[in-house]
């Protein structure tokens, strides 16, 4: 009984070490295919870090050269000669035609300096209309403000008065920052088919009517006629 006692031990503890030894194997063959797929993984991951880098890298760069030509920040251009300078350098420009004693173009103001912090891939630029009568007539801008919103150092399109912003003075950014989009003159990330004001609620009163009145060529303010 004893000698089938200790066969039956070592047959045990051969199975033991069988097993043992066919878990060692199959660890180790895991241990081989982790690590492969760890060192596979590191690799993709350094190839990824690289592009991201490399895109990051070149952003930057883009950054860079935009802000070096003016682009960031709202500002206003001296004179006529100006404009066709900053339009020839640079792929997207908006300029708004203001007149100072135009109460609409503070409000315009106050948008666009939002809008050239926030969409630096744009230039934003205002010019006096009474100080550059020849672009005034060659764009035909006859109502104040306008904004004209140039690509490629041509005029794609306008935003005259408030008319395409609600027709009220208390539009919001986003609603002229929807209507650059509608011009592919800024990175529009929002929806184009969903303006902003068709959410906002519409009281008449808020409305301000903005005519575009024009007599012998002379520029009018588009609130010219609320005195």
């Amino acid at each position: 009984k004893m000698a089938a006692d200790t066969s039956v031990d070592i047959l045990q503890k051969v199975l033991e070490n069988e097993i043992l030894q066919t878990t060692k194997v199959v660890e180790e063959h895991l241990d081989a295919e982790i690590q492969k797929l760890d060192q596979m993984d590191e690799d993709e991951l350094e190839r990824l870090k690289q592009r991201r880098l490399e895109a990051l890298k070149k952003s930057q760069q883009q950054k860079q050269e935009w802000l070096s030509k003016g682009h960031g920040e709202y500002r206003e251009i001296p004179s006529e000669r100006d404009f066709f300078q900053e339009v020839k350098e640079s792929k997207n420009v908006v300029c708004h035609f203001y007149r100072d004693t135009t109460f609409r173009c503070q409000i315009m103001d106050k948008h666009l300096t939002v809008l050239a912090k926030k969409h630096i891939e744009t230039k934003f630029l205002k010019l006096n209309a009474e100080k550059s009568p020849f672009l005034c007539e060659r764009l035909r801008i006859k109502v104040i403000p306008t904004l004209a919103l140039i690509k490629d150092g041509k005029t794609q399109d306008y935003i005259v008065g408030f008319t395409d912003l609600g027709n009220t003075d208390d539009f919001t950014t986003e609603t002229l920052e929807w209507r650059l989009g509608c011009a592919d003159v800024i990175n529009y990330s929002g929806n184009l088919m969903d303006p902003p004001f068709q959410s906002q609620k519409k009281y008449g009163t808020s409305f301000t009517k903005v005519d575009k009145k024009t007599i012998r060529g002379k520029i009018y303010d588009s609130d010219s006629d609320d005195d």
